[in-house]
């Protein structure tokens, strides 16, 4: 009794090649023939092409290969090969479970302040259709679609649909917006990944001011303090930092003196406050 050929997504140290950032494998060897074994295993789809033609797309199972009467998409060409191909069959593997891609970029508010977001999305395969969806519209290079090439066509989606409301929005109400910015982001997303067979499961945005002394000042504000005062605490903490005793005194806008003698510094010198 012949040994039928087995095509998995193992490789041949028995370790599932398929890790959380694939979401496509293309089996790379040419031993797909007549006869052979497809293993499809619960969390993958398989499609099944020859010469270009679709031939069939699997879920979880093991199917003999066999060339059907009608193929789902192209045409065999038998005779340019004479009924032979070294390439006679190709097994691609579809990931059908929930995989988390992280992006990150620049955004301007209205004011032109620089942005920075980081962008947490999940995605699946969904159906067998969207399987084949994949297949037919995201091209990919060597035997891999990995989550860095799903986000080279999304990042600039999201880059467009998160600057659409922080260009709009000041600077200090970026975060009243956030839901806003995850809602917008969500719509363009999944309507954009639709198009590959890709489902949109969740989205998880955050922005923040590029320029870590805005990101203080602001933390700063929302303490109750307006923009004098916050300036004044900012210097205030850089001041006790390098251990100066004046510190409290940029807090309280008082002068610093010893044993009650003519103040030695005057704050308003320091903030340019007149009162």
């Amino acid at each position: 009794m012949a040994i039928r050929n087995v095509i998995s997504t193992l490789g041949n140290d028995g370790r599932e090649i398929m890790g959380p950032d694939v979401l496509l494998y293309h089996h790379p060897g040419n031993d797909i023939l007549n006869g052979s074994l497809v293993t499809v295993e619960s969390n993958h789809f398989c499609v099944l092409k020859s010469r270009g033609a679709i031939l069939n797309v699997y879920e979880t199972g093991q199917y003999p290969v066999d060339t059907p009467q009608k193929v789902i998409v192209g045409a065999i060409q038998q005779s340019f090969y004479g009924g032979q191909s070294p390439w006679q069959y190709e097994a691609i593997y579809v990931s059908r479970a929930k995989l988390v891609i992280r992006t990150e970029g620049q955004a301007l508010s209205r004011e032109m302040a620089q942005l920075h977001y980081q962008v947490d999305y999940y995605i699946h395969v969904d159906s067998k259709d969207d399987a084949l969806k994949l297949v037919q519209h995201m091209p990919y290079e060597g035997h891999f679609i990995k989550t860095p090439e799903v986000n080279t066509y999304a990042a600039p989606v999201l880059e467009q649909a998160i600057n659409q409301v922080c260009q709009v929005t000041p600077l200090e109400e970026i975060n009243e917006h956030i839901h806003d910015i995850s809602d917008l982001v969500t719509g363009h997303l999944q309507e954009f990944l639709s198009t590959y067979g890709i489902t949109l499961n969740n989205v998880k945005v955050l922005v923040a001011p590029s320029d870590p002394l805005m990101k203080q000042l602001i933390s700063l504000r929302a303490f109750g303090l307006n923009e004098e005062q916050a300036v004044r605490y900012h210097i205030a903490m850089l001041m006790a930092d390098k251990g100066l005793l004046t510190a409290p005194n940029i807090v309280t806008n008082t002068g610093f003196t010893i044993s009650g003698g003519t103040p030695l510094v005057n704050p308003t010198d320091l903030t340019g406050s007149r009162g």
